[in-house]
C-alpha cells in the first residue's frame, strides 16, 4: 500500500514538440545575431572605416608592404583633406577601365595650386623654399626633377614616400597614354590627379602587425 505521507512528483516532462520548440528558438536567435553583426561590418565597411592592406613597399619608411591600416571614411565630411594626409583611394586609371583597385599615397599637392618638382625638392605656387619632408625614405634620386603639375579644383596630387620605388602622380600620364584610356597629352595629365569623390578615407593608425601598431601622424 502506498504510503499517504510519501510526496507525489506533479512536474510534467517536456514533451518532444517542446524540445524542438526550444531548439529551434535558439537556433534563430543566433541567426538573428549572425545577422546583426553582418549589417553592422558592412555598414561600418562602407560607411565608416577603410580597411586597407599594404601591398608594395611604395610608402616606406612610413608603411612597411604587408601593414594593415584602419581609415575613416567620414574624415572628409565636414573638411577637405590636408598636404601631408595620407589616404586612400581609387586608382584612376583603373577606374577609367571599369577597375576597382585602391592606392594609399601621401597627399602633396592640393586644388588650385602649381606643384613643382626640381632636383629631389617639391615647391609650391613659385616659393624659393621648398616643401619640408621628414618622411622620404631616402635621398630621392629616381623621377626627382623637371616636373610642373597644375592641380585642378576639386583634385589632389599624390606621392609616396619611397619616391625611388612609387607608383604615383610622376608615372600616371605616361600610364593612362600607354593603357588607351588617354588619347593626348592634355588627357593623359588629368590622370596624375585624384578627385575629392574618389578618395575614400584618411588613413589613421596602423592595426597589424601587432608588434608594429602605431598611428601614422
Amino acid at each position: 500500500m502506498q504510503n499517504q505521507n510519501e510526496p507525489v512528483n506533479t512536474k510534467e516532462t517536456d514533451s518532444p514538440t517542446d524540445k524542438k520548440d526550444s531548439t529551434m528558438k535558439e537556433i534563430l536567435s543566433w541567426i538573428e545575431v549572425i545577422v546583426i553583426a553582418i549589417v553592422l561590418a558592412l555598414f561600418l565597411n562602407n560607411f565608416v572605416i577603410v580597411n586597407a592592406t599594404v601591398p608594395s613597399g611604395s610608402m616606406e619608411n612610413t608603411i612597411q608592404p604587408g601593414d594593415r591600416l584602419i581609415g575613416f571614411r567620414f574624415s572628409y565630411w565636414f573638411s577637405d583633406p590636408k598636404r601631408g594626409d595620407i589616404v586612400v583611394f581609387r586608382y584612376p586609371i583603373d577606374e577609367a577601365l571599369g577597375k576597382k583597385t585602391n592606392y594609399i599615397k601621401r597627399i602633396i599637392g592640393l586644388p588650385g595650386e602649381t606643384i613643382e618638382i626640381k632636383n629631389s625638392k617639391i615647391y609650391i605656387n613659385g616659393s624659393e623654399t621648398p616643401l619640408e619632408e621628414d618622411y622620404l625614405k631616402e635621398k630621392w634620386t629616381v623621377m626627382n626633377d623637371g616636373f610642373t603639375f597644375e592641380v585642378p579644383e576639386g583634385c589632389y596630387l599624390m606621392l609616396g614616400d619611397n619616391r625611388n620605388d612609387s607608383s604615383d602622380a610622376r608615372y600616371w600620364a605616361s600610364k593612362a597614354y600607354a593603357q588607351g584610356v588617354a588619347s593626348t597629352e592634355e588627357e593623359a595629365m588629368s590622370f596624375s590627379y585624384v578627385k575629392k569623390d574618389k578618395i575614400l578615407g584618411k588613413a589613421y593608425f596602423r592595426y597589424w602587425p601587432l608588434t608594429q601598431i602605431s598611428s601614422l601622424y
